[in-house]
């Protein structure tokens, strides 16, 4: 075989440029990363891909979390302050039911109670950027306001305890916790109280008092000996509710104001009506939808995703918004400015006890709505905490599959540059001269 000057040529020259790739697929390495394609690597690219879509992962929760987390501090921060503006509010109701009280001593509390209740609905009111703390989703929307004029609201009979024990309904799954209160027509000061859920009227003494004697004689469950039944209240029906005559505040409507009716109390007949009282109304605009901030892989945790408390959730529900779903998202606010109400009217004894159980009550449902959020953001806080260690694994991985050996590859490319200049050297004396070179 005749081997001719062109045949060196090229096989030469494709040697010199295969050095020469290699020496430049080395150098592209001097950015840290070995994998710059899937043909450098097919196993470790493939790798690297999975990896990277891990930590794209873990970053999106991380900054969900750190999202929840700055919202759920806001809220806790709100629903400390509201805390603490209802344990004040109880003190000045303890206050308010002392009898030495005189008319314009009890007026200034109501005016102290006032104000209490309308530094809640601002706390109520927080704002992160643009968007309400406790509206639900409808985060732009401001949830809480409170009329600038007073309105007519029905009263009601907050069960202490062991008052809803005794009254609750017999084979009721549901405890009765409020009743409706009820005056004659003729008499206001002649009070009953009517349990809706069965239609039995009790007299306010048998409520308050009576009942102790039944249970001292071994009754644990009212059976209606001590009630007149309203024959027209059919509670089994429904043809009978709440919110035929009130709306979710317990603002009363035209049927509620022409309502009355007939009971035989001892023989006689007694006419009833509502009982209401003038005061201010807290309305609520926010939802009762929450809003869910996912912080690992899988499904979302209703119990444990959602940064958010709604209305329903920190103000509880009451007898004129429980037959709906969701309830008016102010309930225990209206309950308070009932309190101011009957405190503002200097009734003394009210105070001491109806007020009492309600402050009590407002107590119990805000400090629950901030044990909530506050396990809530535990979680979360746990989490972030697990999300850092998956963080610095999945970036180990990753540096260890595609991150250069610098030092290897520091000797690799003086090895291939010092065969590259060997390479031109020798070929310039061992290549047949051309023409020109001649000439």
């Amino acid at each position: 075989m005749r081997i001719s000057s062109t045949m060196m040529t090229n096989n030469y020259l494709k040697q010199l440029n295969g050095s020469y790739e290699r020496y430049t697929k080395l150098f592209e390495q001097s950015d840290g990363k070995k994998l710059h394609r899937a043909s450098d690597d097919a196993v470790g690219y493939s790798k690297y891909l999975r990896y990277k879509n891990s930590l794209t992962n873990v970053e999106q929760f991380q900054e969900d979390i750190t999202t929840a987390v700055s919202w759920m501090k806001n809220s806790d921060a709100a629903l400390v302050n509201v805390t603490e503006r209802m344990k004040e509010f109880k003190g000045k109701v303890v206050a308010a039911g002392n009898s030495t009280n005189n008319e314009n001593d009890m007026k200034d509390i109501a005016k102290e109670l006032l104000a209490s209740v309308q530094e809640v609905v601002s706390d109520m009111n927080a704002q992160i950027g643009d968007r309400y703390l406790f509206s639900g989703q409808s985060d732009t929307t401001m949830p809480f306001s409170i009329s600038s004029e007073k309105k007519s609201r029905g009263e009601t009979k907050t069960l202490s305890d062991n008052q809803a024990k005794f009254f609750n309904t017999v084979n009721d799954e549901h405890s009765v916790t409020q009743m409706l209160k009820l005056v004659d027509s003729t008499n206001e000061n002649n009070v009953f109280y009517l349990n809706v859920k069965d239609g039995k009227v009790y007299t306010k003494d048998f409520v308050e008092n009576g009942y102790k004697d039944k249970v001292a004689e071994g009754r644990t469950v009212a059976d209606g000996d001590e009630s007149a039944t309203i024959a027209a209240w059919d509670a089994t029906s429904g043809s009978e509710k709440v919110s035929k005559y009130f709306d979710e505040y317990g603002v009363i409507n035209s049927d509620g104001e022409s309502y009355n009716v007939d009971i035989t109390v001892g023989g006689e007949t007694v006419n009833l009506k509502f009982a209401t009282t003038k005061q201010y109304i807290v309305s609520y605009e926010g939802d009762a939808k929450y809003i869910s901030m996912v912080k690992k892989t899988g499904g979302v945790d209703k119990a444990t995703d959602t940064v958010n408390q709604t209305g329903q959730d920190v103000f509880g529900s009451d007898i004129f918004d429980a037959e709906n779903t969701p309830g008016s998202g102010t309930a225990m606010l209206n309950e308070l400015l009932y309190a101011v109400a009957k405190i503002d009217s200097a009734d003394n004894h009210w105070a001491a006890e109806d007020g009492l159980t309600i402050s009590d009550a407002a107590h119990s449902q805000v400090l629950g709505a901030q044990t909530t959020m506050a396990a809530r953001q535990q979680a979360y806080s746990a989490a972030s905490d697990m999300l850092v260690t998956q963080d610095e694994s999945i970036t180990s991985d990753i540096t260890d599959v595609s991150s250069t050996d610098v030092a290897k590859l520091a000797t690799q490319l003086m090895e291939y540059q010092t065969i590259y200049s060997l390479s031109l050297s020798v070929g310039s004396k061992i290549l047949p001269g051309t023409l020109a070179d001649y000439l």
